[in-house]
């Protein structure tokens, strides 16, 4: 027996998620329903009408820059890791102590001085597959931080496992793919790399992929995964680590980059500027990418990340987030687009996780 005041979630739930989605055909709707029904049960959340949920549309045309005062502010990149005294509770990965401050109080302090609102955590390689630590604070700030588990690919295929866990029984709602954490020799189209991407779609989560080494290297890979399985949602990291082009192989990895824009699937983290600008802060020779990525894959499939607590050392947290106002007003981008691309979008993508004001 349903009680009235579940059916009131559900249909609050619904309300929201009217909002949020434009069609049943979105990758994540299967997700949505999924996570309502582990909450109360099959029965009612199937009895919910899928063309109840509406994706959101991609409006406006707003002459300024500047986002709207009531506009949410999500950053969809960030790390944090075991203060000192906190390692004694969760220790680092032998060899990956961490030199930076990268506790969650120095990131809420961060965040409150630029008025950042939510943020995806993406679990640091300085606890690599150890989730204790981020998974602790998404339990303690539930409605502030989402999660980013890291994929294990081990032979054995325990990652998939692994992944379904993280998912279901903690606010994980994506997961990073580390080229680098592979076998030697094998690449993420292995068997496991496959199943690992195929179970993501299964859930509803979102993959990102980190390619540090050259975009380059990975997009043949990145192409075979969207082709074979298109329910399952993409991020790229940095922009593929993209640099603005001044040879030949950074054209290349730009145009690969833009091309990618062809799978629907595919969002783009204008993230980390520090890592894909040749100039210092403000940053302002990335306004051609950012122009060329919402041509290419619309405002509504780009979002701004910090890369904490990296960029604290780079230029600062609040002036990550002024620096992406600034490359936009560079790029003559309306405010609509930068609502998308500041929270919306990533909003979009998580849906029921943050509120609209």
């Amino acid at each position: 027996m349903i009680s009235t005041s579940t059916t009131t979630r559900v249909m609050a739930v619904t309300l929201r998620l009217t909002n949020t989605f434009a069609n049943s055909s979105h990758p994540l709707t299967s997700s949505v329903l999924f996570r309502v029904s582990k909450s109360i049960g099959n029965k009612t959340a199937s009895s919910l009408s899928v063309r109840t949920v509406k994706m959101a549309t991609f409006a406006g045309s707003d002459s300024e820059t500047t986002p709207s005062t009531t506009s949410r502010v999500i950053d969809s990149h960030l790390h944090i890791w075991a203060s000192p005294q906190e390692a004694a509770t969760y220790p680092y990965f032998p060899g990956q102590e961490p030199t930076l401050t990268g506790d969650v109080d120095f990131l809420l302090k961060n965040m409150e001085e630029a008025r950042v609102d939510g943020a995806l955590i993406v679990q640091p390689i300085n606890h690599k597959f150890d989730h204790s630590l981020v998974t602790s604070v998404l339990k303690k700030y539930p409605s502030k931080f989402v999660g980013c588990c890291l994929a294990n690919p081990a032979e054995d295929g325990t990652g998939v496992k692994d992944l379904e866990n993280l998912v279901l029984e903690s606010n994980y709602r994506a997961v990073r793919f580390n080229p680098y954490l592979w076998p030697s020799g094998q690449k993420m189209t292995n068997a496991v790399g496959k199943a690992l991407f195929s179970k993501a779609g299964e859930l509803g989560v979102p993959v990102g992929f980190m390619c540090m080494k050259g975009l380059d290297l990975h997009i043949a890979e990145i192409e075979e995964l969207c082709t074979e399985f298109p329910k399952t949602t993409v991020l790229l990291d940095h922009a593929g680590f993209c640099k603005v082009p001044e040879n030949g192989d950074a054209k290349l990895a730009y145009t690969q980059l833009m091309k990618l824009s062809k799978f629907p699937q595919v969002y783009v983290k204008f993230s980390a500027l520090f890592r894909i600008s040749r100039t210092g802060f403000p940053y302002q020779d990335l306004a051609p990418l950012l122009s060329q990525l919402v041509s290419q894959f619309g405002a509504n499939r780009v979002m701004w990340g910090s890369d904490f607590p990296f960029v604290v050392l780079e230029c600062g947290y609040k002036e990550a987030k002024e620096a992406v106002t600034i490359i936009a007003k560079e790029a003559s981008l309306s405010s609509s687009e930068m609502d998308w691309i500041l929270g919306k979008t990533l909003m979009q993508l998580f849906p029921g996780q943050w509120f609209l004001p």
